[in-house]
């Protein structure tokens, strides 16, 4: 009997790779691994649905449970994760220093509905007094001009939300002083050429953001895996069956950090780093799976929906396919 073949648009991850080359193989489903950078599966399959599965942004697909059709469904497999105290960058012509100076500042987002940026935006307001609506944003390129939000924003009143000049981007503005902060996932390229004029926000940011894990106990997820609708409700069994197999591939990796015999990745200090992990974050340090990260997703969903993002503020049960949510038991 023929597999079921799909395409899986998904960066190339180590707790991933196991899928991609093979080694661990969906029952049923003949997958094909596109290993793209998360730009460009994001734009594409928000844009144009063009896979049958992908690594998708976690506000791009909340915002899309808004749509009648809800084009996407969700398995809680959650290739990237990140903290995002190291993503607030500020011009040191601005004169700020601590986060509560971002209060009625220029902001510069890539875009607004990011995942990192609700991240941010949300942490600011509970752990420092930032209203998100208390800044002026400006979104647009990072590194090249042009850059447009994925999808159609319908945002409330109370935020204001502008571009930059068709030509600018926001990592020269920044250093130039003509905006204070940028709030974003990737360092802007000025950090590195103009250290005289950018600077991280907390620049012991490992600290900070290990000082609030131990506080809250939140590891912000930052990516989900999605399957468009039509493919899932014609064949629904292949929900459980990538997300199985997503598992098997995240486990391959907790393994190959156990081998100290030759260290498997370019890290002097990998066996220690991983011993940290454990102790900081719990054995399963990178947990898939709904139970485990019911706070980590209700905290984002609260900042969804207060940020204007989502009319409703989910459940995270609403967000995955329900054949995901119990498996059985002998």
């Amino acid at each position: 009997m023929a597999k079921l073949r799909l395409t899986l648009a998904c960066w190339d991850y180590d707790r991933t790779r196991a899928l991609a080359d093979g080694s661990v193989r969906p029952d049923g489903i003949d997958l094909v691994y596109l290993p793209l950078p998360v730009e460009e599966t994001f734009f594409r399959m928000m844009r144009h649905r063009e896979f049958d599965c992908a690594e998708m942004s976690l506000s791009s697909y909340v915002a899309s449970l808004d749509r009648p059709e809800r084009p996407f469904v969700a398995i809680p497999a959650f290739p990237s994760r990140a903290f995002r105290h190291s993503g607030i960058f500020v011009s040191r012509a601005s004169g700020i220093e601590r986060p509560e100076q971002l209060v009625g500042r220029r902001i510069g987002n890539p875009e607004f509905q990011l995942t990192a940026i609700v991240w941010i935006r949300g942490i600011l307001a509970d752990e420092h007094g930032v209203p998100a609506d208390g800044v002026e944003y400006l979104t647009g390129g990072e590194e090249e001009p042009g850059r447009v939000e994925k999808q159609e924003l319908d945002l409330p009143a109370r935020f204001r939300v502008g571009r930059i000049g068709a030509t600018e981007t926001l990592s020269q503005l920044l250093a130039d002083g003509r905006i204070d902060a940028v709030y974003a996932p990737r360092a802007p390229s000025t950090l590195r050429t103009r250290p005289d004029a950018v600077r991280r926000l907390f620049e012991d940011y490992v600290a900070v953001e290990r000082d609030y894990y131990r506080r809250t106990r939140i590891f912000p997820i930052m990516h989900a895996v999605v399957i468009r609708r039509e493919v899932y409700e014609a064949d629904r069994w292949c929900a459980q069956a990538l997300y199985k197999a997503f598992v098997a591939a995240q486990r391959k990796t907790y393994r190959d950090f156990e081998e100290t015999a030759a260290l498997k990745a370019m890290l002097p200090w990998l066996t220690a780093h991983v011993d940290e992990a454990r102790r900081e974050l719990g054995e399963d340090w990178w947990s898939y799976g709904l139970a485990p990260n019911r706070h980590v997703l209700d905290a984002f969903l609260r900042y969804h929906h207060e940020q204007g993002l989502s009319k409703r503020r989910y459940a995270p049960e609403e967000l995955f396919a329900p054949e995901t949510l119990e498996a059985f038991r002998i």
